[in-house]
């Protein structure tokens, strides 16, 4: 629509031209002592336009005789900028096929080609950029190579020429080059020189996910459990992990951190910091009381953590837990249970009970209730759970303290062989 637009303007303008130069009587007189010189106006118009244009296409054609050794300095420039960033994209390639002295080599024929613009006056205003990412790559290359001293030297000179940038570009290479000798330093497993790396950077880096992805495994490296396990929160708000391996994680650090505390203060402070989400996973509440207790803790302060676990006990949700879960959930439950002359004893027994009750084919419940019959000194209802519990409990360290529970009521009723028969059964339980 455009072009035929055009064309019928062109097609007026010319019929426009024509009419008025058909109807153009007009002349032009030139008086030349003693001559006389007519000429018509349309002819005079035409010299006109015609010495105008070829004044105008003078000057264009002394203007570009003039800017060719301008053109020729651009060209040069061109050709040499070119060359240098076809020397750092093979030193990347050869990078990603693992090729690291091939990264090495381009990436130092970069420098070399940069450096040689620069003694020839030539000058790019990406330069710094340039510089810095060559060096990374070959810092990158001599790390792969197990070249330690080549890689801080160029990582030195990196540092150097991040700094040479204008502000926000002198920021970005700059703490790039910072999550980069991060990561070197932890894979030499160096998780203290590492974090010194990660605090240095502003707070803004440090969010981002790649520098809590580095922070979290320098933490963890590092044996900073706490750190480690704030990290790792960070990360699952910013949904760097699918929900199961979350999950997965949180619970590893939580036990891991557990794992380190000496007394049962420490156990304590780390389950105030614990969220209301995590404290009602059920091995890591299972985990933490029964370490409380192993440290001298009172027995009263692990029910009171254990608590949220009897709702899902209660309802069937424990259907979702895994064996080891549901093991060691029984495992902190009976050792929990308050003492035979304790005024709350009997409301603990009866609320096993009604646990058991409720899902009556479990033999971990089964082993629970019994165990806790036993310690209440109710010697018939314990033997006849404990004997259910013996004929499907799968777990070896519940069935070896089957055993043993019934070997112990078996020398109260002073049967000796039952006794004999007990023990045997609890030596052959494999571990």
């Amino acid at each position: 629509m455009r072009a035929a637009l055009w064309l019928l303007s062109l097609f007026a303008l010319a019929a426009a031209g024509a009419w008025l130069a058909g109807n153009n009587q007009g002349t032009v007189t030139l008086f030349l002592s003693p001559y006389r010189v007519d000429l018509s106006l349309n002819l005079v118009i035409l010299i006109l336009v015609s010495v105008i244009l070829l004044v105008v296409v003078a000057q264009q054609a002394l203007a570009a005789l003039f800017a060719l050794p301008q053109q020729a300095q651009r060209w040069r420039l061109q050709q040499k900028e070119r060359a240098a960033h076809a020397a750092l994209l093979d030193a990347i390639s050869h990078f990603m096929a693992g090729r690291f002295l091939r990264a090495r080599k381009s990436a130092q024929s970069a420098l070399d080609k940069e450096a040689q613009m620069q003694t020839a006056g030539l000058t790019l205003d990406h330069a710094v950029s340039l510089r810095t990412v060559a060096h990374i790559m070959v810092a990158e290359s001599a790390h792969a190579l197990q070249d330690k001293s080549l890689r801080q030297h160029h990582l030195a000179q990196a540092v150097l020429q991040a700094q040479m940038g204008p502000a926000l570009e002198r920021q970005t290479l700059s703490e790039g080059v910072q999550l980069r000798a991060a990561r070197w330093l932890l894979d030499e497993r160096d998780a203290l020189a590492s974090l010194e790396r990660l605090k240095a950077l502003p707070p803004a880096a440090g969010r981002r996910m790649v520098a809590m992805r580095l922070l979290l495994k320098a933490s963890r490296l590092a044996g900073q459990t706490a750190q480690a396990l704030d990290t790792a929160v960070l990360l699952i708000k910013h949904r760097a992990f699918t929900p199961g391996a979350a999950e997965s994680l949180v619970r590893g650090l939580i036990l891991e951190w557990l794992r380190q505390l000496r007394d049962p203060d420490g156990v304590q402070k780390l389950w105030e910091k614990l969220s209301p989400v995590q404290r009602k996973m059920p091995d890591v509440a299972a985990e933490v009381a029964l370490r409380f207790m192993a440290l001298g803790g009172p027995a009263a302060t692990a029910r009171m953590w254990l608590e949220p676990l009897w709702t899902p006990l209660q309802e069937g949700a424990s259907a979702h837990w895994s064996p080891l879960q549901m093991l060691r959930v029984v495992q902190a439950l009976e050792r929990s249970q308050p003492d035979p002359l304790a005024p709350d004893a009997r409301q603990g027994l009866a609320r096993v009970e009604r646990l058991q009750q409720a899902h009556p084919r479990d033999a971990r419940l089964q082993y629970l209730t019994g165990m806790v019959c036993m310690r209440q000194h109710l010697w018939g209802k314990a033997q006849a759970l404990l004997s259910q519990a013996a004929k499907g409990l799968q777990e070896p360290e519940l069935l070896r303290s089957t055993w043993l529970a019934l070997a112990e009521l078996a020398e109260q009723r002073e049967d000796a062989l039952a006794a004999a028969q007990a023990w045997k059964r609890a030596a052959l339980v494999n571990a």
